[in-house]
């Protein structure tokens, strides 16, 4: 299979899993949204609550990473210049989940 087609199946692949994850996100958002922080933390503190927001950051960051590599590919000429930013954006979406899932999972009531 060529890479194209693999990073294009992985962009909707992404993307579909990405809409429930959002839609489950948005529904818990208002209803944190006015709450004072120990209701957040206690939200925060369900196995629940941690598992579904570490996967929606981790495909969140997946699929904003296959989408600016896209971008970075139509409307950055210079290879150098366009391998750098595809690293740097892989880089980041690495360490981003990273660091919000460990401060999700270290959080203390």
């Amino acid at each position: 299979m060529n890479s194209f087609t693999k990073k294009w199946l992985f962009l909707k692949y992404s993307s579909l899993v990405l809409i429930p994850l959002m839609l489950w996100f948005i529904i818990n958002l208002v209803s944190i949204y006015d709450a004072e922080l120990i209701d957040v933390k206690i939200f925060f503190s369900t196995q629940l609550s941690k598992s579904l927001f570490s996967l929606f950051i981790i495909v969140a960051f997946f699929f904003f990473s296959l989408t600016i590599s896209e971008i970075f590919e139509d409307y950055i000429h210079n290879e150098k210049i366009k391998n750098v930013a595809n690293k740097t954006v892989k880089i980041f979406a690495i360490i981003m989940p990273l660091i919000t899932i460990i401060s999700i999972f270290n959080l203390n009531i």
